[in-house]
């Protein structure tokens, strides 16, 4: 095995010691989409939407938002709370590189988001008649760049932060927002020029379009894609480089 498959092995074992985190991060999103199919408006076509059922629309913005629970509110709360910890300095001494903890840190998140992401489709085909995404290579295409994004802003904020607690209230304070340009409370289609236009900008808006676009059969747009890799490349270069062992 490499330094780096024992170094994710290890952290997904301590990951799965905090229930509290595991629940929000990977079991919460698929609940949450049992709850909303069980209301009849989400499940009939609606007439603002050219017919679309909101439990259509809403499957991607889940999706998204296990991204930004699991960055914002698992991966970077604990990777700040080895910090205050101790562990990281003592990892100081061991020939294991910043660069191998983050990727370890990102490589477990990735995995165990897509548990969550084949959930949240397998629960919506088969108990809300929900069609899975016709071009599916595209459809991966844009899961993967909007986890990297997300995963990135999310050890950027365990990078600078000096605590646990205070990673967990900035990733609280980005959560919201990012969400919400997502399409959580206001789905997409519903927004007006303005938000739609910021929302593109987004990590998760573009990430959301993007899977709503492969999801109906087509290819993601380029501006979508171009975002989601800007905001990996931006926000994972500034964690590798402000990376700190205490």
């Amino acid at each position: 095995m490499s330094a780096l498959t024992r170094l994710t092995a290890t952290e997904t074992k301590l990951f799965f010691r905090e229930p509290v985190v595991v629940f929000f991060a990977v079991a919460f999103p698929p609940i949450l989409l049992v709850i909303l199919g069980l209301v009849p408006a989400m499940r009939a076509p609606s007439p603002d939407l050219g017919g679309v059922r909101l439990i259509s629309l809403y499957v991607p913005i889940l999706i998204a938002m296990s991204l930004a629970l699991f960055a914002l509110n698992a991966l970077s709360q604990l990777f700040a709370t080895y910090r205050e910890k101790g562990v990281l300095r003592r990892m100081r001494t061991t020939p294991v590189k910043p660069a191998a903890m983050l990727g370890a840190q990102m490589l477990m998140a990735t995995i165990l988001s897509v548990v969550t992401m084949v959930a949240v489709l397998v629960i919506a085909r088969l108990a809300f008649d929900v069609n899975l995404p016709r071009q599916l290579p595209g459809f991966l295409v844009s899961y993967l760049l909007a986890a990297l994004a997300m995963f990135a802003l999310g050890l950027l904020v365990a990078s600078l932060a000096p605590s646990g607690k205070s990673a967990g209230a900035i990733g609280t304070l980005l959560f919201f927002p990012i969400v919400f340009f997502a399409g959580l409370w206001v789905p997409r289609d519903k927004m007006n020029d303005v938000l739609r236009t910021i929302s593109d900008f987004t990590p998760l808006g573009a990430g959301v379009q993007s899977l709503q676009d492969a999801a109906s059969g087509g290819w993601p747009h380029p501006l979508h894609l171009a975002v989601m890799l800007g905001w990996t490349i931006v926000a994972g270069g500034l964690a590798a480089r402000y990376f700190r062992w205490e």
